[in-house]
């Protein structure tokens, strides 16, 4: 029997440029609020790009100029422990999975920004936010404490004292002030959010994806001594330094040419 696709899905995925992948949480009526549907619906989403070797690079968004409001709020209530414990290790399937993309993700932040869409945006590499976006920290404000990695990703961004300040503060975060500590990596026109955010995903889709890959685990799980990172970085180096990246990035640096890590053999167009 053949299922019937789902008319309103809450996660549209689309191609909006060359080797760009987008996922878009769509509940416009809930202003993207982010509920196990929307979680489950992102978690398979990821699981087959990570299969598609032609996507290398991944954009975060909301449908109707909205990235999401955080949390389905009311969809938290009448938990027992055991009930939370789950909820918190289907949060900690996705957030994992986002981390250890090894592809650069940009997030969109249109509108407003909360909670759990924060940290989902936090667990990629670029952020663009608009003039008029609005980020907010509500979980003091709701007797929780921040999730999805927060308490790790916001300090690493801006700072274990502004994220203190930002995240008991109770007020948004506006698209100036995110771009000036570091929450955001380019503020533009509230229009021109998700265009700056595909075109900042096609050019990073442009590097090697290989050595992108290792830099970014790098960052993301920082070595704990020096005498680590140096045994990490031979190890990285023995790699790359006899790959088809390196290849065709020194042919490039030779001939006084942009190197063309996409159109290498094996690399699927």
């Amino acid at each position: 029997m053949t299922v019937p696709a789902n008319p309103n899905p809450v996660v549209l995925l689309d191609r909006p440029a060359p080797h760009v992948a987008r996922l878009l949480i769509n509940r416009p009526d809930k202003r993207n609020a982010i509920d196990h549907d929307v979680r489950q619906a992102l978690t398979a989403a990821i699981a087959g790009i990570c299969d598609d070797a032609s996507v290398r690079a991944l954009v975060f968004g909301g449908t109707a100029g909205v990235f999401s409001a955080g949390g389905d709020v009311p969809s938290m209530l009448g938990l027992d422990e055991a009930g939370a414990r789950a909820r918190m290790r289907h949060v900690a399937v996705l957030c994992r999975m986002v981390a250890a993309l090894r592809i650069p993700v940009v997030s969109a932040v249109e509108g407003i920004g909360a909670g759990a869409a924060v940290g989902l945006a936090l667990l990629g590499d670029h952020i663009v936010v608009g003039a008029g976006t609005r980020i907010l920290f509500p979980f003091l404000q709701l007797g929780l404490v921040p999730d999805w990695g927060q308490m790790l990703t916001l300090p690493r961004r801006v700072g274990v004292r502004e994220a203190r300040r930002i995240l008991t503060a109770g007020v948004p975060v506006r698209g100036e002030e995110a771009q000036r500590i570091g929450l955001a990596d380019v503020l533009v026109a509230d229009d021109q959010v998700m265009a700056c955010a595909i075109e900042k995903a096609s050019e990073l889709a442009r590097l090697p994806m290989g050595a992108f890959a290792r830099m970014k685990d790098r960052l993301t799980r920082v070595s704990s001594s020096l005498d680590f990172e140096l045994q990490r970085e031979e190890d990285d180096q023995a790699v790359s330094l006899t790959s088809e990246e390196f290849r065709e990035g020194y042919d490039a640096f030779k001939n006084k040419r942009p190197a063309d890590f996409i159109a290498m053999p094996g690399v699927k167009a």
